[in-house]
């Protein structure tokens, strides 16, 4: 910066970087791009650093206060910030159009034209904003309505609120009122961090809010994001001239700089209330932040002041609410249920409240270290949410009326389905039931899974079938397909002699298989058709496989300690061991497997490889079998050990995995250039 700079051209750039910020926060529209505006800032505090008696208050640099306040000082309100009556139905939503015409008997035979401005109430915290000669001196909290906090401090760094209004046709004196909120972005993003520092989370984005601007220091408040909607006025400088309707007011204070919401607009009679929160609340879970209801305002501002207001509320408004999403309730007690995967789901049992609607009994509290987290006990009084179709779950505790006979909630040792031992999975929350062959829970996915294509292969056992068969009982292990007889299996409706003949035959076939499909067969977790195809390789037999301990297991080729774990467990489960039993006993049998003829010398010799995508030249299990004859190490998932990804037709996630871990991707003819190449 040079010496002749001039302090005009200091206060062009405060407000040329304000308007910068207003089209960015207020319309979405930036004009520059953020390193553009990042150097004209840094210009602006050289600035200021060698001219600081040009310092002004409006400037960008001083949205946010050195020194933390010590206390919060009161300010009576000019104008009392009313609060609003509440209609819960329709009937009463109609009784307040009704009031109104009681109290003008003028508007009877204009009913279907009354005006209204219909906006989104906001689930935050109502403001007040006060500008004299455009700038803005004070904000303040709704407090009782007649005094309120100073709280300016927090609201200068809230970037879609202008220090200076734009333009130079305000009035000496401007009182805003709106409403100061969290997104839901920045409400997860806050509660991101808070769990990083161990440090309670917030509830919901209205206490986040709240407790944002209670602040003393601002430099937290500038770093939680807080939004702003205005939704009125207080005091007016009394000679300027108001324009004839709310809307229009309205309009004004967003040509000076101010947000107002999008969703705002005009609404007519009857149907046109109805109409509009009906479309509102079909919005409302897709919305960037919450909502609570509607807002109904006469537009007339000449009507508003014959209207009045009642000790509490102006007669001329009200607030159509929603169902309740969030409410309080007991929770009676913890119990948990088993998935088809055998993971535990800890579900809470409620005293039953109505929440967004709908009467609800049992809520989702995740998993165990989510209960620990939220600090949530059996007995507690607690905060229910159920926001649209989101299934309801339990925010927290309501500390300030925990009884002293609550409990801590443990998770169960063994399944409450089939008693089957319960682990924990290593590194992760979930918790899971053992008994993967035999748990009732699990009993349709463990059939489903045994005759698949690559398990056991047996044709004509479909979904639709292992279904009726669980339900008639005649099949609850994968032992008892093979006692299955022509004659029940014909009896089924739609099956017919021929059709049962053919599945029949089919279970029979499937007793001559190979060690790395039985193994497969079984489901165990973590367990896919490579670990089973390696730990056949490696153990030779399935007695072997059966009795091998966690530390043996994690010598086979891509076995974890996650992957022996789930192995060993499923073999110690003894309701386990009698359905396998079952399945020896049945006459299932196989070769011994076959050593692997590898080529030591080949390019994929000892590399991790990884198929994606659909191949042209070969099945994808062609393509591994001839791999592995090179003495590569396939694998599922690509990670930075991963040597090559060989990527078909259709490639996705994996590819993307693979080039952002700058992992070799070789297409389809690449690898068998490679292979060919080799081999010569």
């Amino acid at each position: 910066m040079t010496s002749k700079l001039s302090r005009q051209q200091y206060q062009t750039l405060v407000d040329q970087l304000n308007q910068y910020s207003y089209q960015y926060y207020v319309l979405d529209a930036p004009t520059i791009s953020d390193a553009q505006y990042d150097l004209l800032y840094r210009q602006l505090l050289d600035i200021e650093s060698q001219y600081p008696d040009w310092l002004l208050s409006r400037s960008p640099s001083q949205r946010v206060g050195d020194q933390p306040l010590t206390e919060f000082k009161t300010v009576r309100h000019a104008v009392p910030m009313f609060s609003l009556d509440n209609a819960f139905n329709d009937d009463a939503l109609v009784n307040f159009v009704q009031r109104i015409v009681e109290k003008i008997p003028s508007l009877a035979n204009q009913k279907d034209v009354l005006t209204f401005s219909a906006e989104p109430k906001m689930d935050g915290l109502a403001v007040n904003l006060r500008y004299e000669q455009g700038e803005l001196i004070q904000a303040t909290t709704r407090g009782d309505g007649q005094v309120g906090e100073d709280v300016t401090h927090n609201i200068r760094p809230i970037y879609c609120i202008p220090l200076k209004l734009f333009g130079d046709d305000w009035p000496n004196i401007v009182e805003v009122r709106g409403e100061v909120f969290m997104t839901k972005q920045a409400f997860e993003k806050l509660n991101a961090q808070q769990s990083k520092l161990g440090a309670k989370p917030f509830a919901n984005p209205r206490n986040a809010a709240a407790g944002t601007l209670r602040q003393l220091d601002a430099k937290i408040a500038a770093q939680r994001s807080l939004s702003f909607y205005l939704y009125g006025w207080g005091e007016l400088s009394i000679d300027w001239p108001m324009p004839e309707t709310y809307h229009d007011v309205i309009q004004q204070f967003v040509r000076w700089g101010l947000p107002a919401n999008p969703y705002a607009k005009l609404v007519t009679a009857m149907d046109g209330l109805f109409d509009y929160y009906q479309k509102m609340a079909d919005l409302r879970s897709e919305l960037p932040y919450e909502i609570d209801g509607i807002v109904y305002k006469l537009n007339s501002i000449r009507l508003q002041k014959q209207l009045g207001f009642t000790a509490r509320a102006p007669r001329w408004a009200i607030a159509r609410k929603f169902p309740a999403e969030e409410v309080w309730t007991q929770l009676i007690d913890i119990e948990v249920q088993v998935g088809r995967t055998g993971a535990i789901t800890p579900v809470a049992r409620l005293k039953p409240v109505a929440v967004g609607g709908v009467m609800v009994s049992n809520a989702t509290l995740h998993n165990l270290d989510e209960i620990r987290r939220k600090d949530v006990r059996i007995g507690d009084q607690v905060i229910v949410r159920r926001a649209g179709d989101v299934i309801p779950e339990v925010v927290g505790p309501v500390l300030a009326q925990r009884p002293t006979d609550t409990r801590l909630f443990e998770m169960p040792s063994h399944c409450p389905e089939c008693g089957s031992e319960v682990i924990k999975e290593l590194d992760k929350a979930v918790y899971r039931c053992t008994g993967g062959l035999v748990c009732p829970a699990q009993r349709k996915r463990a059939l489903q899974h045994f005759v698949s294509r690559k398990a056991m292969d047996i044709q004509g056992l479909g979904e639709k079938l292992i279904d009726q068969l669980v339900e008639l009982d005649w099949v609850q292990h994968p032992d008892d397909l093979f006692d299955l007889t022509v004659e029940q299996l014909a009896n089924i409706e739609r099956m017919g002699q021929k059709s049962a003949q053919k599945v029949v035959d089919a279970i029979q076939a499937s007793r001559n298989t190979t060690l790395a499909r039985f193994v497969y067969s079984l489901g165990i977790p973590e367990v896919g058709e490579v670990t089973a195809k390696n730990l056949a390789q490696h153990f030779q037999t399935f007695a072997a496989i059966r009795a091998a301990s966690e530390a043996e297991l994690i010598e086979v080729n891509d076995v974890g300690n996650v992957v022996a774990q789930h192995v060993a467990h499923f073999f110690q489960e003894p309701h386990n061991q009698t359905v396998i039993d079952g399945l020896l006993s049945a006459g299932i049998d196989w070769p011994k497997p076959q050593p692997l003829v590898q080529n030591a010398k080949g390019p994929f010799s000892h590399k991790v490889v990884v198929l994606t995508g659909t191949l042209a030249s070969m099945t994808r299990t062609e393509a591994k079998h001839r791999l592995e004859a090179e003495g590569a190490k396939m694998t599922g998932s690509v990670s930075s050990k991963t040597d090559f990804v060989i990527a078909g037709e259709q490639a996705g996630s994996k590819l993307a995995k693979a080039n952002a871990l700058g992992v070799r991707v070789l297409t389809e003819a690449e690898w068998l250039a490679m292979m060919r190449e080799a081999s010569s």
